[in-house]
C-alpha cells in the first residue's frame, strides 16, 4: 500500500474536520456548489467521483472472465455473500438500529436517510481496494481479478433493481430514472472508459505502459475521494456541529455488519475447505464495499445535504481500519486452511 492508501482513514478524518470548518466559515461557497446540478446530479461532485472511479476501472481486465470456471467454489461463495446475504443484513441492521435501538436519538426523517445510505453501501461490492487486501493476504492474484470482473458485470445489472427493492421494503421512495442514471453515470460509463483505456494501452505500450499509467492515476483517485469528503461534510457542517454523535451512531451498525459478514464468509470458506490464497481474498471481496459508488448514488437520489450521503461517507471512514484488522486476522489464521 502506498502512503495515501495506508493512511486513508487519517486523510479522511482530516478532510472531515476541514469540511466542517469550511462549511461553517464559508457556507455561501457550498450553497453555490450545491446549485450546480443537472437532473439531480451535482456536477462538481460528479467530476470528483469520476476522478475516484476511473483509475480503479482501468485496473480491471475483463478478459479474465474466460477463467471463471476455475476454482468455482470461492467464486460462488463470494457471489452468494455479496448478492444474497450482505445487502439484506445491511438493510436489517439499518432498520434495527435506526428504527428500534436509536429511535429516541434520531428523528424519523434522518433515520430513514441513514438506512438508505447503509443499504446503498450494502449493495455495492468492492472493486479496486480488493486488489490491495488480496495482496496483503497473499491471495491468488488471478482469482482476485476474475472475481472483481464478474462482480462488476453483475453490478451493472443487479445494483439498481436490488437497491430499489431494499429501499422500497424500507418505505423509502426511489425515483427509478435517477437510480438508473446513477448506474449509467457511475458504473457503466467508467467501466467502459476503463476497459477502452486498458485495451489501447496494452495494444500500444504493453503491460509496462499500463502499469505506469495506473501508478500515475492512483493519487488522483484518492484526491477525488478526499475532495468529495470535504464537500459532503461542508454541506453537513451545521448538522454535525449540532449533533456530533451522529457519526458514532452510523458507525456502530456499519462495524457490526463488516465484522459479521467476514465471520460468515470465513466460516463458509473453512467449511468448503478452500485453500487460504482463495479463501482470504474471497472473504475480503465479500466484506468490503464500493463506497465510491454508494456515495455518488446517495447524492443523486437524496441530495448533498442528506443523511444518506453522510452515512456513505462514514462508511469510507470506518472501512480502511476495519479491513486492515481483517487482513491481520486472515494472516494469523492461515494455518486453519489447507
Amino acid at each position: 500500500m502506498g502512503l495515501f492508501e495506508r493512511y486513508l482513514s487519517v486523510w479522511v478524518g482530516l478532510c472531515i474536520i476541514a469540511g466542517v470548518l469550511l462549511g461553517n466559515l464559508v457556507p455561501g461557497l457550498f450553497e453555490l456548489i450545491a446549485r450546480l446540478e443537472y437532473a439531480h446530479v451535482n456536477l462538481v461532485v460528479a467530476v470528483f467521483i469520476w476522478i475516484m472511479i476511473y483509475p480503479m476501472m482501468v485496473q480491471i481486465d475483463f478478459t479474465a472472465i474466460k477463467d471463471v470456471g476455475q476454482k468455482p467454489k470461492g467464486l460462488i461463495l463470494t457471489l452468494v455473500v455479496n448478492w444474497l446475504i450482505k445487502p439484506f443484513t445491511m438493510a436489517a441492521l439499518g432498520w434495527l438500529f435506526f428504527r428500534v435501538i436509536f429511535v429516541d436519538w434520531v428523528d424519523p426523517q434522518s433515520a430513514t436517510e441513514y438506512i438508505a445510505g447503509m443499504i446503498l453501501l450494502g449493495v455495492a461490492p468492492c472493486t479496486a481496494m480488493v486488489f490491495v487486501w488480496s495482496q496483503m493476504t497473499e491471495g491468488d492474484p488471478n482469482y482476485t481479478l476474475v472475481q472483481v470482473s464478474v462482480n462488476d458485470i453483475i453490478m451493472v445489472f443487479a445494483f439498481a433493481p436490488l437497491a430499489a427493492f431494499l429501499l422500497g421494503v424500507s418505505d423509502i421512495q426511489v425515483p427509478w430514472e435517477t437510480l438508473f442514471l446513477s448506474v449509467v453515470l457511475y458504473v457503466v460509463l467508467p467501466l467502459a472508459a476503463g476497459a477502452f483505456t486498458r485495451h489501447r494501452l496494452e495494444a500500444n505500450q504493453g503491460e509496462r505502459g499500463l502499469d505506469e499509467f495506473v501508478h500515475k492515476l492512483k493519487p488522483w483517485s484518492v484526491v477525488g475521494l478526499l475532495a468529495t469528503v470535504v464537500l459532503l461534510f461542508g454541506f453537513q457542517a451545521e448538522t454535525i456541529i449540532g449533533q456530533p454523535q451522529t457519526i458514532v451512531l452510523i458507525a456502530i451498525p456499519l462495524l457490526l455488519q463488516t465484522y459479521g459478514i467476514f465471520v460468515i464468509a470465513y466460516a463458509a470458506a473453512k467449511a468448503l475447505k478452500l485453500p487460504h490464497n482463495i479463501a482470504a481474498p474471497a472473504c475480503m471481496i465479500a466484506t468490503s464495499n464500493f463506497f465510491e459508488l454508494a456515495v455518488a448514488v446517495a447524492i443523486s437520489l437524496f441530495g448533498l445535504h442528506s443523511g444518506a450521503a453522510l452515512a456513505t461517507v462514514v462508511g469510507v471512514l470506518v472501512e480502511v481500519p476495519v479491513m486492515l484488522s481483517l487482513v491481520a486476522i486472515a494472516n494469523r489464521t492461515r494455518h486453519w486452511f489447507a
